[in-house]
């Protein structure tokens, strides 16, 4: 059991520091759209840019134990890899998929939600999977 435990230990702190992320995403992607009447793309990078710094620290530091000093080659490929998840992917998710939830008589807000949560999905799984394998990934054994 513990050797399962340790084998996704990175898994668990990776959805630890994207639950962060996304409340303090989604918090200001609300705030900015039902209070502020901010267009929902605009809204999002908005949104996601904030979450942005933390997250690329705490996935450093935290979730994958990164000992790397390139710091400026492991922030060009985590703003890379997250910015593309983000920007095109969730854009796009929330852009196409808002309007089918309305159009079959969703309000708005729930509508925003839901596609919000089908983009952060599909970006989260986009991340993990560049994090651990170009981002973060561990340095080569001499034994491997």
């Amino acid at each position: 059991m513990q050797e399962i435990a340790k084998k996704h230990a990175d898994k668990l702190r990776f959805t630890i520091v994207g639950g962060v992320n996304t409340a303090l995403d989604f918090s200001i992607l609300f705030i900015l759209t039902m209070l502020f009447n901010v267009p929902k793309e605009l809204a999002n990078f908005i949104s996601t840019f904030v979450a942005f710094l933390f997250s690329f620290f705490a996935n450093k530091k935290y979730t994958f134990k990164s000992t790397s000093k390139n710091l400026k080659k492991q922030f060009l490929l985590f703003t890379i890899v997250t910015l593309f998840g983000l920007w095109v992917i969730q854009t796009i998710i929330i852009a196409t998929i808002t309007p089918i939830f309305t159009n079959i008589g969703v309000n708005k807000p729930a509508a925003l939600l839901i596609s919000k949560l089908i983009a952060t999905v599909a970006s989260l799984i986009w991340n993990y999977t560049l994090y651990s394998k170009v981002v973060f990934k561990k340095p080569k054994s001499f034994s491997d």
